[in-house]
């Protein structure tokens, strides 16, 4: 059992989580990811480590609550247990000195851009982020990334904070600014496939990391499995992180949605019981 040590509300259904697990904290490497399952009869779900601290043994991760377990997840108090956490798990970036790199995170992938930025600046490289949301209230880690990169560049789909636009508005004209030497892209699928779209005539090096639907995260399910350079990888142990310009987005958005009916009614289930969730979770 995992305590939750701490929790913050970033915004409206998006929480972060300190969670004492010290192995974890010790070994994760930026890039990794964990699989939690918050009671005995629960799901497992791919959540990444935003932060790690050694020393103390602490690990962060922040969820959006989009569905019944992260919604679950989230309705958790500090002081409640998790019933497990795995990690870490996928294969660590392999950071390296590339010149200017260009960090574009969107919506709840900023999590993940954050470990990335620090190791690549520490690398030696010069670092320029770009964030998105949909609204001002959605973005997280902003203060966080900013003390570690060169430039900071924020974007809102509704102009409620930085420039209004996408991502890719912004890495477009980043681009014609001045020489980037590489991309890494985390977000929503679009958002990536966008991103890969354009960079690949540019013929810069671009790398995406993957969220596809895991069951274990150990390579034994096969549900993760992606179409990349016309080869079919795992997710979890091939990945998550991967050339950009050899993903098949398209299959990927198909695998997504094939159980969004079954998604939906989970939730809706969950919803319908109400406050009887969290004692359930907690295991009581």
């Amino acid at each position: 059992m995992f305590e939750i040590k701490e929790k913050k509300e970033l915004g409206k259904d998006l929480c972060q989580f300190r969670v004492h697990a010290p192995y974890i904290a010790r070994r994760r490497r930026p890039g990794q990811f964990i699989m939690l399952r918050i009671y005995e009869k629960g799901e497992r779900f791919p959540l990444t480590v935003s932060d790690a601290d050694p020393e103390s043994g602490d690990i962060w991760f922040i969820a959006m609550g989009i569905g019944k377990s992260t919604k679950l997840l989230n309705s958790l108090k500090e002081g409640d247990k998790i019933r497990d956490i795995v990690g870490p798990l996928g294969k660590p970036t392999p950071v390296k000195k590339h010149g200017t790199v260009a960090c574009v995170g969107g919506g709840v992938g900023i999590a993940l851009i954050y470990p990335l930025v620090k190791a690549y600046r520490e690398a030696g490289n010069r670092l320029i982020s770009i964030l998105g949301a949909r609204t001002k209230e959605l973005l997280i880690l902003e203060e966080e990334i900013r003390s570690n990169c060169d430039e900071l560049i924020v974007t809102t789909d509704d102009g409620s904070y930085g420039r209004k636009g996408f991502v890719t508005d912004a890495l477009r004209d980043l681009m014609e600014r001045e020489k980037v030497d590489f991309v890494i892209a985390v977000g929503p699928v679009p958002m990536m496939k966008a991103v890969a779209d354009l960079t690949r005539d540019r013929g810069i090096e671009t790398m995406v990391s993957l969220n596809p639907i895991m069951v274990d995260g150990t390579g034994m399910c096969g549900a993760c499995r992606v179409q990349v350079g016309g080869k079919t990888l795992f997710g979890c142990v091939d990945g998550p992180e991967f050339n950009a310009h050899e993903v098949d987005f398209d299959i990927l958005m198909k695998r997504l949605s094939a159980y969004k009916p079954m998604e939906e009614e989970s939730l809706r289930l969950f919803l319908a019981q109400g406050e009887g969730n969290t004692r359930v979770a907690g295991g009581e």
